[in-house]
């Protein structure tokens, strides 16, 4: 398949509702994409971890994790000095439905595994459009998403590409399309609590 681009290959667009929550719970957003890196870093690690001989996959990935590190240092550079605390903040329900989605046996696991990492890099790389053109954010920010926006479009296109190798189109396109559904149904329906990925506040609800 050709490689389309990050708002293309996602089903919907982030919710207004979702945008206009960001003033009120930055620092929660900052804290939770602080999360996001250093766990993209462990999913890239684990991928090595499990599919060794796959050398394609294991440079790629290895590239993958430093990158998502040097991120992590980063959000956690911009939340200091901020004066935002790095605390414990629970799982989304996002990264948590579309793993329990992940099939069991191979290929079959290892195709959801590059798919999910695609959609989720995707999605990561739309809503740091969403940020840079947000009206209130300050201009730090401003040009830190803008240059993020850039590696996960790369990071996108690794796990897209990685992904196609792993069975028939037939196959990988039947599964994206699940996958995408479930994605766009998680970002679509309102949420109780604000994450990166997480979808608009659930109606009468205040994020904080």
């Amino acid at each position: 398949m050709s490689v389309p681009s990050p708002a293309e290959f996602l089903n919907c667009p982030t919710p207004p509702a979702w945008i206009a929550a960001v003033a009120a719970n930055l620092p929660t957003l900052l804290i939770d994409h602080a999360n996001c890196e250093r766990k993209a870093a462990l999913t890239a690690l684990g991928l090595i971890h499990r599919y060794p001989r796959q050398r394609d996959l294991v440079q790629r990935m290895s590239r993958l994790a430093r990158e998502e590190l040097r991120h992590f240092e980063q959000v956690l550079a911009l939340m200091a000095d901020r004066g935002v605390d790095y605390q414990p903040l629970n799982a989304s329900r996002y990264a948590k439905t579309l793993l329990g989605a992940m099939r069991i046996d191979e290929p079959g696991r290892l195709t959801d595994a590059l798919l999910m990492g695609a959609l989720i890099e995707a999605r990561s790389c739309e809503r740091f459009q969403c940020l840079v053109e947000y009206p209130d954010l300050d201009p730090g920010l401003v040009r830190f998403y803008g240059r993020l926006e850039q590696s996960e479009r790369r990071h996108f296109q690794n796990y897209l590409g990685l992904a196609e190798q792993t069975d028939t189109p037939a196959a990988v396109n039947a599964r994206l399309e699940a996958l995408a559904a479930l994605e766009a149904e998680l970002i679509s329906q309102p949420d109780d609590e604000f994450r990166f990925h997480s979808g608009p506040p659930r109606s009468g609800l205040t994020f904080s």
